[in-house]
């Protein structure tokens, strides 16, 4: 069985493009050369912070991404050749926007809350991506939302518990919470599905503020 580990570190540069919620966007991200050290941070609050917990990387739409509970993504590489399959084409690393692809991991199910040790950083799983007009227009796919959205790959947003450096190929080791609320039944909620809302919010496992913002939603969805 393979050792989870960083395959590959992936970092943009903002650019201008038609498609980008905010006045550029660094969602076509590329590897980092094999062996470069990246610093890795807790960028602080969405808005006034730093944005990208990766030094070096840009958030465009600092209204929407980044911060501290979005500070590092990450995506299974293994996700990412389901998605080459389904959609005939090739999908490398930083693709997505992922700051890290991962191999061995599961994006898909990790738990809220679960903890991921890459050496001396220390990162905490903490909610998924929920797909934007930017992504649809980076992939150029009709019906993306939809089917990523349908497909449930979200991959996982990351906060730094402890920051440092990291290189490609640094092992993953996982430390799973005592619950079964993973990204995907997280997804769902917000996404409006009040069963998986309940669940979600009687767990008590989302940060406070994420508690609150989907405690929002679905009360004003059931009036």
């Amino acid at each position: 069985m393979t050792q989870p580990h960083v395959l590959s570190i992936n970092i943009g540069k903002g650019v201008p493009r038609p498609h980008a919620s905010g006045p550029t966007t660094a969602i076509d991200k590329g590897p980092v050369p094999e062996g470069t050290p990246v610093e890795v941070r807790d960028p602080g609050p969405k808005r006034g912070g730093l944005g990208s917990g990766l030094v070096g990387d840009d958030i465009g739409d600092a209204k929407h991404h980044g911060g501290a509970r979005q500070a590092v993504y990450a995506y299974a590489r293994e996700d990412q050749q389901w998605w080459e399959e389904q959609l005939g084409r090739s999908i490398p690393p930083g693709t997505f926007g992922e700051n890290l692809t991962t191999v061995g991991v599961d994006t898909t199910h990790a738990l809220i809350g679960e903890v991921w040790r890459l050496g001396d950083v220390v990162l905490k799983v903490e909610v998924p991506r929920i797909p934007c007009a930017t992504f649809r227009g980076h992939m150029g796919v009709r019906g993306w939302v939809r089917r990523f959205s349908d497909a449930g790959r979200t991959g996982a947003y990351l906060s730094v518990v402890s920051p440092g450096v990291i290189r490609t190929g640094v092992a993953i080791e996982v430390e799973r919470p005592d619950h079964d609320i993973d990204l995907v039944l997280s997804f769902r909620a917000a996404m409006g599905d009040l069963d998986a809302a309940d669940r979600v919010l009687g767990a008590q496992v989302l940060h406070p503020e994420e508690h609150a913002w989907l405690a929002d939603r679905i009360a004003r969805r059931r009036r």
